[in-house]
């Protein structure tokens, strides 16, 4: 159990290392945009070839797979409505740019959490006590949670949040996910695989609203037209992992 929380928790990590990459080193907008369409492929390579993927393998009736993935979008709809109506009543327009680039950040810090949480609850679930977790996995893990947590933490400094909040914000995630693998090993793995179909189709449907509404926008808007040429980038190298484990 403990094991599974510790392989969660890494997973997670990589967006604080993208936190922390930002801080350490100037990136042109322009390559941000691109970084941040890369790890857009890698999430909708996820959602295609490992959650919804291995959603409807194990789903029966596929009832479960369509609410599952509705819940999660709308679940990150609602969450993004919120946010966007923190301080929607602040008329001075000199602040408007600052609130613009919160809500962004924001917005993709919960769908990381929305994403992140299940994903690492099936993580802790599918943990097999010596068998170790493919390089591959953490790999397609890294590519998408850097260009998140950068993008998101570039934002947040934008709109004026201490850095110190922004790490500790970051540090919260990683620990709830460490929390949640242990939780999805040592409690979860009782019930069965209903619970994976679920958890795995809501997390495809948080990433994918998440990847429509802030991701792909924001991306565009710093990188240009070679942002499809990034993304499709991103989506064969996480079509590609999955066949090298």
């Amino acid at each position: 159990m403990i094991v599974a929380g510790v392989w969660g928790a890494l997973a997670a990590s990589f967006l604080l290392m993208g936190s922390l990459l930002a801080f350490a080193v100037w990136i042109p907008p322009r390559i941000v945009g691109l970084v941040l369409a890369f790890g857009a492929g890698t999430l909708f390579g996820a959602v295609a070839y490992e959650l919804i993927a291995e959603a409807v393998r194990l789903s029966v009736t596929g009832v479960d797979v369509s609410l599952g993935f509705a819940a999660g979008a709308v679940v990150f709809f609602v969450g993004s409505v919120a946010i966007d109506r923190i301080g929607s009543d602040d008329r001075d327009p000199d602040e408007r740019g600052a609130r613009d680039a919160s809500r962004r950040g924001l917005a993709l810090v919960l769908g990381s959490v929305l994403d992140g949480l299940p994903e690492s609850i099936v993580l802790g679930l599918s943990f097999v006590p010596g068998a170790g977790v493919g390089i591959p996995v953490l790999v397609a893990i890294a590519v998408s949670n850097v260009p998140e947590g950068l993008s998101a933490t570039l934002d947040l400094v934008e709109s004026g949040v201490p850095r110190r909040r922004i790490v500790r914000l970051w540090l919260l995630v990683t620990l709830a996910s460490g929390f949640a693998a242990a939780f999805g090993y040592g409690v979860l793995g009782e019930l069965g695989t209903s619970v994976v179909v679920s958890l795995d189709a809501f997390a495809a449907g948080a990433i994918l609203a998440m990847l429509a509404e802030s991701m792909i926008p924001e991306a565009y808007e710093s990188g240009g037209r070679a942002v499809g040429l990034a993304t499709c980038l991103g989506f064969a190298v996480a079509a590609y992992l999955p066949l090298s484990t």
